[in-house]
């Protein structure tokens, strides 16, 4: 997603999602070159791990928290609506897009 994101912490950013509009971000975590996480919207908190492992390799970890199915979000969807779109958009970013990003 376009974004307005810079490594600082504590810097606001913007997240263009799409036909549901610009989300307002906040970097509240950044550990270089361990961990980055940022508040999205009102309700949500993301963070993305990274581990040194054996053999040249590196664990990810994305945590995507905040989840409510009694809360709507600022675009007036449910969460329980949103959290089956995002999950579907994670698991493509995550198992297609970032090893072929990485291994190109």
């Amino acid at each position: 997603m376009p974004n307005t994101f810079e490594p600082i912490l504590g810097h606001d950013f913007i997240l263009q999602t799409g036909h549901f509009g610009d989300s307002p971000c906040k970097v509240t975590e950044l550990d270089p070159p361990n961990r980055v996480g940022f508040d999205w919207g009102k309700d949500w908190h993301l963070t993305f791990e990274l581990k040194k492992l054996e053999d040249r390799k590196t664990e990810f970890t994305l945590i995507h928290s905040g989840w409510d199915a009694e809360k709507v979000t600022e675009f007036g969807q449910p969460h329980s609506v949103v959290r089956g779109i995002m999950d579907g958009g994670w698991e493509k970013i995550v198992k297609e897009n970032l090893p072929a990003y990485i291994e190109a």
